[in-house]
């Protein structure tokens, strides 16, 4: 986990995990500025060379990929830097379609400090080699509704990699 880019490894590829643009209240959503404030940080210091943009897209009207493209070209950063995958329904989806449909073994997770130690553990069960770069927090009073749902994720990943999913993630111990 690095929350400097100072002694952060170059990788090829950077991973920014999806969140909604907009809270329920339709006020901005501090989790998705801060992590395209830093997918867009992490590009410019030439750290990563390309964004893999993964979220949900469940509707017409709901579409974190395009939403993060759009900032992140508002930003400043090339369309041509920015993949989108659209089936990033979840943190283990994500990780998951990074190696298996992008191709990526080596990969630069971008999130809030909470989702990294997520994201870092299931990809290391899967065979990936990640670090994290931490987003700008937002105070825990911000969102009851994220804290909650963080305790709920943890175990559910425990059970994704040992339960519901033991043969990928063993297979990909081993090599």
């Amino acid at each position: 986990m690095f929350y400097e880019s100072a002694h952060l490894p170059f990788n090829d590829f950077g991973l920014v995990l999806g969140t909604s643009k907009k809270l329920s209240s339709g006020k901005e959503n501090l989790f998705f500025k801060y992590r395209m404030e830093a997918a867009a940080y992490l590009y410019e210091e030439g750290k990563i060379k390309k964004l893999i943009l993964s979220g949900n897209n469940d509707s017409e009207y709901y579409n974190e990929p395009e939403d993060m493209r759009e900032a992140l070209i508002d930003l400043g950063i090339p369309d041509e830097a920015l993949i989108l995958d659209y089936a990033g329904f979840r943190t283990y989806d994500s990780i998951l379609r990074a190696k298996k449909v992008f191709g990526q073994k080596k990969v630069t997770i971008i999130s809030q400090t909470f989702h990294n130690h997520r994201a870092l553990y299931l990809c290391k069960e899967n065979g990936i080699d990640a670090v994290a770069f931490a987003a700008q927090d937002v105070p825990d009073q911000y969102s009851f509704k994220t804290l909650i749902r963080e305790y709920i994720a943890r175990p559910k990943a425990i059970l994704d990699v040992y339960v519901f999913n033991p043969i990928v993630s063993s297979q990909n111990q081993r090599k």
